[in-house]
């Protein structure tokens, strides 16, 4: 369904959803990100990191292609099971209202226009497919959406490898420079509720979360990640999906007498602040966004 033209609801809301949103440093002059790459000599060239927008219904249109690309990413990885998993992502436009992926579709054949828009109490409405949603999913992105005004996104889905390791209830060691991207930002969630059909549960996890981390270990369940962009939140969450992968392994490996090698607080602190960058993490995802157009011919961007 096209989106171009501006609903009844459109024009009441003002806009207060884009408004809400904490300021972000423009790419050109965050100098720690532009500081991750080295350009000409005289400094003109940069690194473009998260694109901005005048018109919204464009910028709107851009957020469902990329997240419909999250998706494709997530199949890839397998991190599909049944009807679990899904990613949340704030409306540019209208206040309080999000999108997800509708129920029983499978991440690897998600268009931008299968994508469904939530109002604030969850209700599919017009814009968006008219299709039904998880109602556990809802219940979880909610609460992150009005608890974290920065969070544009939000993904959690099943990954064998996160799952496993969530049963310990802990977070991960600082094995690998990797892992430092989640330095001092990664909570945990230490109970289970089982499976999430209340807003009360949905608050616990947003409460574990937290005001400022990036991801959260949700115990006996799996991962969830945020982010300023849904690009951000699809490969952090593939970051700290390999880095439980390696966490598992290590700890194997340990248990048979070889020991393992922790990352100081200091160099990982040192790592994590030049990582911990929305466009850091936003580009992160683009070589990913740019091999999906390539291998589907764009056919997830319809």
């Amino acid at each position: 369904m096209s989106t171009s033209t501006t609903t009844q609801t459109e024009q009441s809301v003002r806009l207060t959803s884009e408004d809400q949103l904490p300021p972000l440093p423009s790419a050109a002059n965050d100098a720690s990100f532009q500081g991750l790459a080295r350009g000409t000599r005289n400094g003109t060239l940069k690194l473009r990191g998260i694109p901005t927008f005048t018109n919204l219904q464009e910028k709107r249109q851009w957020m469902k292609e990329h997240m419909a690309a999250a998706f494709r990413y997530f199949g890839k990885l397998g991190y599909n099971e049944g009807v679990s998993g899904h990613i949340s992502m704030r409306d540019p436009i209208l206040a309080d209202h999000f999108w997800m992926n509708p129920f029983a579709k499978h991440f690897s054949t998600i268009k931008a226009s299968d994508l469904v828009l939530l109002d604030a109490d969850g209700f599919v409405v017009d814009g968006g497919a008219q299709l039904p949603v998880n109602e556990a999913g809802f219940l979880i992105h909610s609460e992150i959406h009005k608890a974290r005004p920065d969070v544009v996104a939000a993904a959690h889905t099943h990954g064998i490898h996160g799952k496993t390791w969530s049963s310990f209830g802990k977070p991960i060691e600082m094995l690998t420079q990797d892992a430092c991207n989640f330095f001092g930002r990664l909570g945990v969630y230490e109970d289970h509720g089982g499976i999430v059909l209340s807003s009360e549960e949905g608050k616990n996890i947003a409460k574990a979360l937290g005001p400022d981390n990036i991801a959260c270990i949700l115990q006996n369940h799996g991962l969830l990640t945020v982010g300023r962009t849904v690009d951000e939140a699809a490969i952090l969450y593939s970051m700290l999906e390999h880095a439980c992968h390696s966490q598992l392994m290590a700890d194997a490996a340990a248990a048979n007498g070889i020991p393992k090698k922790i990352i100081d607080d200091a160099a990982a602190k040192f790592t994590a602040e030049a990582a911990q960058n929305p466009h850091n993490f936003y580009t992160e995802f683009q070589p990913e966004y740019d091999l999906l157009v390539e291998e589907t011919n764009g056919r997830f961007l319809e």
